[in-house]
């Protein structure tokens, strides 16, 4: 079970800071709307993941296991692309510049929408998230559980902190640091990547 929360921790930690554009939709409002604004985009993937998650948690049960496995190995490899894409794009990550302040009530809609039109969550589910899902389910609902939650406190929560950080517009998030994090968070997949594809094939 240790493995699976250590796996939704550092994938969840990942797909929280990893540019993309929900994540630039976060700082946008929240230069744009201030700290609720920001907050309200963080929130987007509790609205828009669970239809996808259902699609594939459907796929993956009805896999073989040979079949699975192979999905599963996809699913390492993309992990790994999205680690070294990390780590190309924390050279020149930068954070966008102020905008003026709006109201914060619109921007859960522009979340959602711009999460629900993202091929990442599509990917990730299809090919990592939804097959872990299952393994753990095999095991036990726990096993399940203990991938599913840490992920999204990790994905939800990172994205909150980066809008709290924004928002203080006091160097608390300064652009070196968010450099540093993506480059640790762009080693951490790979290490990720390799481990799913052990578990396909070595374990």
């Amino acid at each position: 079970m240790e493995t699976y929360f250590l796996f939704g921790v550092g994938m969840g930690l990942s797909a929280g800071i990893s540019p993309g554009p929900l994540l630039a939709l976060v700082i946008t409002a929240t230069l744009r709307s201030g700290l609720g604004g920001g907050l309200r985009v963080a929130l987007a993937p509790l609205l828009t993941d669970l239809p996808i998650i259902a699609l594939s948690v459907l796929l993956a049960n009805l896999l073989s296991e040979t079949a699975l496995r192979w999905v599963g190995t996809l699913g390492g490899l993309v992990v790994i692309w999205l680690g070294l894409e990390t780590l190309r794009s924390a050279r020149k990550a930068a954070l966008p510049g102020q905008e003026g302040i709006a109201q914060p009530r619109r921007e859960l809609g522009r979340g959602v929408l711009v999460n629900a039109l993202n091929p990442h969550p599509y990917l990730f589910w299809a090919t990592v998230g939804g097959p872990t899902l299952v393994g753990g389910w095999r095991l036990s609902p726990w096993h399940a559980l203990a991938f599913l939650l840490p992920f999204y406190a990790l994905l939800i929560g990172s994205k909150m902190a980066i809008a709290w950080a924004v928002s203080r517009r006091s160097g608390a998030l300064s652009e070196v640091w968010y450099r540093r994090s993506l480059t640790g968070c762009g080693l951490l997949m790979l290490g990720l990547g390799g481990w799913l594809l052990w578990q396909m094939w070595g374990a």
